[in-house]
């Protein structure tokens, strides 16, 4: 199933394979690439989740399916009263827009007052780049940098083509940029220039939001996991990002983009990116008052 990269596509629905991964797409106008594969990878890898996690300690599965059971924030919790979990593999895709891949929602724009489905808090731009409209500097997540973030501080990974003028990076977490760092390797070294460290990053470093030469929210290809993840591409002015309302469209990508290898990425990012586990309950073990009960209610028993 081909993701056509059009900002009116729908989410694609895409499901982790079991065992081995799947083959590279035929090439094609529409976005198909060959040569790389998208949906292999390390699968069910354990992704460190620290800093704030509504109460209760979360862990993330690569090539997980998420799920399990959407609560409420509790008191004392930083955003108590929002929900959190649930979120799904199923679910992962975003669009163009910021704000775009909440379960159940269509057409958001700006990440303000939400939910955290995944967990994960949404990506944030900062005040750095000084310009834009009030969507893209929502206050609610802090600066880049935020200790309390899921996952650590957002950091950012480069991906540049072998073989075409293309370069992606990689914002989100540093916990998921490693993790997909490591899925990317994996599955689109063929597609990639290792030469240097600057071309292709081996470990991911802080998004700094005041360098001029940072990703933008206009250079975004697509959103993922609630707008927890991005991926934008070097030299692509999408103005629709820049409008506050959400009735421009958006811009079409360059025809110079590397399309087999924006397929990989898209590809690897949707199956493999980190979900926090359906089941995250902790065993605790009983308290003494409790043993101290059941003692005195099996003698009587006896």
């Amino acid at each position: 199933m081909r993701f056509s990269f059009n900002s009116d596509t729908p989410r694609r629905r895409l499901y982790p394979r079991k065992g081995g991964g799947g083959r590279g797409g035929g090439g094609g106008k529409s976005g198909g690439g060959g040569g790389g594969t998208g949906s292999s990878g390390r699968g069910g890898s354990s992704v460190s989740v620290s800093g704030s996690t509504g109460g209760s300690a979360k862990s993330a599965t690569a090539y997980g399916g998420g799920g399990g059971r959407q609560t409420t924030i509790p008191s004392g919790q930083l955003f108590a009263g929002r929900t959190i979990g649930g979120g799904t593999r199923t679910d992962v895709y975003g669009s163009r827009t910021y704000g775009s891949g909440y379960p159940g929602y269509s057409g958001l724009r700006g990440v303000g007052g939400f939910g955290f489905p995944f967990v994960f808090w949404p990506v944030v731009w900062g005040a750095g780049f000084g310009y834009g409209p009030s969507y893209l500097h929502s206050n609610d997540y802090g600066t880049p940098s935020n200790s309390s973030r899921p996952g650590g501080p957002m950091t950012e990974a480069t991906f540049t083509s072998a073989t075409a003028n293309s370069t992606f990076h990689l914002l989100a977490d540093n916990s998921t940029v490693i993790s997909l760092i490591s899925s990317v390797t994996t599955n689109c070294s063929t597609l990639i220039n290792n030469s240097t460290s600057s071309s292709t990053s081996s470990s991911p470093s802080l998004f700094n939001d005041s360098d001029p030469f940072s990703p933008r929210p206009e250079q975004a290809v697509q959103y993922y996991r609630a707008s927890t993840v991005v991926l934008t591409l070097d030299g692509y002015n999408d103005t629709a990002a820049l409008s506050e309302t959400n009735t421009t469209a958006d811009t079409p990508l360059p025809s110079w983009v590397d399309t087999n290898l924006l397929t990989c990425l898209n590809d690897t990012i949707g199956a493999g990116v980190p979900l926090v586990d359906g089941s995250t309950h902790t065993w605790q073990a009983p308290s003494l008052v409790l043993l101290f009960f059941v003692w005195i209610f099996h003698m009587v028993l006896l």
